[in-house]
């Protein structure tokens, strides 16, 4: 941003495109959780609201009334600093308050934004509305996500929108791009913003490899379905197959089988299989188990990087090989910030790239997203690398 005021507007563009997510909801649709990862679109517009009032009013805006004293104990995520808060679990319990009452919140809090920013103005300010921002950015895509989850489950399997169109067509022909081995740059290296997490600009080798220049298609996919891939005890990781056996997974997230026919749920309702659409909501036990069935593998996160250049990416978050950890000098900031991103650095894989779902002005090369091996609600994909 090269100023206070195009930041000002750059906050007020993200938190209409929060709402206007929510537009097609029914106020019923607001409170359902029907899992602990997914959570109610009610609570998103909440949380999203309390981070610019815990970090930015609270602190920096003389004289400033919080909201309701309740609201930090409910729309807090995970910031032990802060202090007590509802078990995540819980948020869909959240019948009050109202969806009338959060969206008061949110206006409260909006207003309050814009007379801080009208009086003060310093550069530390203005890193904390830029992170509240992408933070708010990173909520929209989860929103869209949690959406989803919670119509897709709904007997009804009803319509979101018509006006979403989450299934590019891979055209080209697939074929493979070569890298040569060497030392390669990764990390932020710019002014623009980013994560903690991808500071420490460091120098990485690589062995010479290949990167499939296109995503897996549903196509495709469908082939290692219909080959037995699910069945096939050695083409996954001994936690994989526990997941699918337990879990009696055997297809992609939101697939059903309707008459011999595959059909997937979108937004816009439950549709037949695109065949040439990139495959998603795919765990890293199902990608892993993919590649392993062509005789390839996923690349790691910095092979990614090097080679993202001379590939389209953005349509599907990318399963990597690669465990979340921190770079070198990676440092967490004081602080509630500091539990921002290091303290999950552990028991997860990186994902790059972006989706269909990610906000515009989010998403870079250096970007590095990280969930649970099993978790697949995101529009999750995978590349090949050999």
């Amino acid at each position: 941003m090269t100023s206070t005021d195009s930041l000002v507007d750059f906050f007020l563009e993200t938190r209409l495109h929060t709402e206007n997510i929510c537009k097609p909801l029914e106020i019923e649709d607001y409170v359902v959780q029907p899992i602990v990862d997914v959570s109610p679109p009610k609570w998103h517009l909440g949380h999203t609201t309390w981070f610019f009032e815990e970090f930015i009013l609270k602190p920096h805006f003389k004289g400033y009334t919080v909201f309701d004293e309740d609201f930090s104990f409910v729309f807090n995520s995970y910031y032990e600093t802060v202090g007590k808060r509802v078990v995540r679990s819980d948020r869909g319990n959240l019948s009050r308050p109202s969806v009338d009452s959060v969206y008061a919140y949110r206006t409260y809090v909006t207003e309050g934004i814009k007379n801080l920013f009208s009086t003060s103005q310093s550069q530390e300010l203005d890193d904390l509305l830029e992170i509240g921002i992408h933070h708010e950015k990173q909520h929209q895509e989860l929103l869209l996500t949690d959406i989803k989850f919670i119509l897709g489950n709904n007997p009804l399997l009803p319509v979101y929108s018509n006006n979403f169109k989450e299934h590019p067509h891979e055209n080209e022909p697939q074929e493979w791009i070569s890298m040569d081995e060497g030392i390669y740059e990764i990390g932020h290296n710019s002014s623009t913003f980013c994560y903690d997490n991808e500071l420490g600009r460091h120098k990485v080798y690589l062995h010479p490899f290949q990167v499939s220049k296109n995503l897996i298609t549903n196509q495709e996919y469908m082939a290692f379905i219909e080959a037995g891939g699910y069945k096939k005890f050695d083409l996954w990781h001994a936690e994989g197959w526990d997941w699918i056996n337990q879990n009696n997974i055997s297809a992609p997230l939101y697939w059903h089988n309707i008459d011999g026919l595959w059909h997937n749920y979108t937004l816009n309702g439950l549709q037949e299989i695109t065949p040439n659409a990139p495959v998603t909501h795919i765990s890293y036990f199902e990608a892993f188990a993919f590649a392993q069935w062509k005789g390839c593998r996923l690349a790691t996160e910095f092979e990614w990087e090097a080679a993202q250049s001379l590939f389209n990416w953005g349509k599907r978050w990318e399963w990597t090989e690669s465990a979340y950890l921190p770079y070198p000098n990676y440092k967490k900031a004081d602080g509630a910030l500091g539990e921002y991103n290091g303290k999950f650095m552990v028991n997860q894989k990186v994902l790059r790239g972006g989706s269909v779902a990610t906000p515009v002005h989010h998403t870079r090369p250096t970007y590095r997203n990280f969930f649970q091996t099993q978790l697949r609600w995101q529009y999750t994909g995978l590349r090949l690398a050999k």
